[in-house]
């Protein structure tokens, strides 16, 4: 038996709107090399200026996961040569980041939770994008200086599962303090994963395979299992020292395979020495002051949620997973709609329906009309079987919720003489059935009420429905 040692480095792009050391914009999907100016190209000369947002909101992610914040931290040169590294050095944090020591915690869906230590988090200059037409490359420096922080977890983690759950509470926190957009398809949030295998019991750490570049949670989830897999059959081979080095791979997302892009670099081959154009960064007590006062945060959130609105832990934890889903949830609370209805409404119905590229964020149907629509079934102007074709209509439709009701022709029938009108005519129309229930045939209950929904096109109060029949054929 083997245990599974997982390390995460995460790379966010933090939202400032300059770079890191220059005024250039940050903004994606620019014309190549159109954002650039004599520091992004490592032109002779060129000197580095500070940004100071992206010191604030490095701060900010500092206190939200109880760390240190180093009131005095260095810029180093990072020593390597790549195409998209112009300057033939990375301006990066190396002995002392602004943040080490951390923590974030795990929850799990049995009510246990895990802590995961936060090794450190330093402030870096992102590299630019090597972009491979055929036997062409090309290089856009767009993205070169773009501010990051780059988040390196201790080796807790011990399974795909948990650094997914890891990876997702870290994305939530980045959106809640809103210092990265943390946009997975665009590259602001990106991992690699460091991965190794011992057997169970021991403590030693064995070699440790990074893998580089995954930005999608189902990736990381299927790279760290593929490599998992690997290195296990290699130990039970007994090929592990031959098969198992300490390398850099790829994760081929066709084939689901690992495989081996360079030979991992120490430390010490970056020939890592202080950057003599920056001067050592000294916070301000007023700035640590300043950062220091975040928002509310996920975990916070979620035991906000359950106690004010009796919601279950694990719906809580669904809602506060994203910033936009915790603000939506929110918003139909505050439309006045009932929060176990909405959290229903919200993670089944409305989730069900986002298909086709659609998210929170983009969805058709807005918190305050799908907060409406909820308030419409517990009103009883609508039923929830009803409801769900509305919910379908308004999906296509830009509407109210009550202009839907009435197109569809849907208003919940409350009245007890229309509803015994209906009741009446089936009880005449099946007198066979009458006769059987009141043998003992208890059962045929179920089709009187479906007999009374159909009659109705669905339309009638259930509830009414069920006590209306029940006076009926007992009496």
């Amino acid at each position: 038996m083997f245990e599974t040692i997982i390390g995460l480095e995460v790379h966010a792009q933090l939202n400032t709107k300059t770079k890191i050391f220059c005024a250039c914009s940050t903004r994606f999907g620019d014309a190549p090399n159109t954002n650039v100016c004599t520091v992004c190209l490592g032109l002779p000369g060129a000197l580095p200026v500070l940004n100071k947002e992206a010191v604030k909101k490095s701060i900010s992610f500092g206190r939200a996961i109880n760390a240190t914040v180093n009131k005095t931290s260095i810029f180093n040169r990072k020593n390597y040569f790549y195409p998209d590294l112009p300057k033939g050095y990375q301006i990066s944090q190396f002995e002392v980041p602004i943040v080490e020591k951390g923590e974030i915690f795990l929850d799990f869906e049995d009510g246990a939770q895990k802590r995961i230590g936060v090794t450190r988090a330093h402030l870096e200059e992102d590299a630019g994008k090597n972009i491979h037409h055929g036997n062409e490359s090309h290089v856009d420096l767009n993205r070169a200086g773009t501010p990051l922080l780059e988040i390196v977890s201790e080796p807790d983690l011990r399974s795909s599962d948990e650094a997914v759950m890891y990876l997702k509470k870290l994305h939530a926190i980045l959106r809640y303090l809103d210092i990265s957009d943390a946009n997975m398809q665009e590259g602001s949030f990106r991992c690699d994963a460091n991965v190794s295998i011992r057997p169970k019991g021991d403590s030693k750490l064995y070699t440790r395979v990074e893998i580089k570049n995954l930005n999608s949670f189902k990736f990381i989830q299927k790279a760290i299992e593929f490599e998992v897999t690997r290195q296990r059959e290699a130990w039970e081979d007994g090929v592990y020292e031959q098969e198992v080095v300490q390398e850099t791979r790829l994760f081929d997302t066709q084939t689901g395979v690992t495989r081996s892009m360079r030979g991992k670099e120490d430390s010490a081959e970056y020939r890592y020495f202080p950057d003599p154009d920056l001067l050592p960064v000294i916070i301000p007590e007023a700035m640590m002051e300043e950062c220091s006062k975040i928002p509310e945060l996920p975990d916070e959130k979620k035991a906000r949620l359950v106690k004010e609105y009796g919601i279950k832990e694990y719906d809580a934890a669904v809602i506060t997973g994203s910033v936009e889903m915790a603000h939506y949830f929110e918003a139909m609370v505050k439309e006045g709609a009932g929060a176990k209805n909405a959290v229903t409404w919200l993670t089944v119905e409305l989730l069900a329906r986002l298909t086709h590229g659609l998210s929170i964020e983009t969805s058709p149907v807005d918190a305050g009309t799908l907060g409406a629509l909820v308030k419409r079934i517990e009103d009883g102007t609508i039923s929830g079987k009803a409801a769900k074709e509305v919910l379908d209509y308004l999906m296509a439709h830009r509407v109210s919720v009550d202009e839907a009701i009435e197109t569809l022709g849907l208003t919940q029938m409350s009245d007890d003489g229309a509803i015994l009108e209906i009741i009446e005519e089936i009880i005449a129309a099946n007198g066979d059935k009458v006769a059987e229930y009141k043998s003992g045939k208890e059962k045929l209950f179920g089709f009187f009420v479906g007999q009374a929904m159909k009659a109705s096109k669905g339309t009638a109060n259930p509830a009414k429905v069920n006590t209306l029949l029940q006076a009926k054929l007992n009496g």
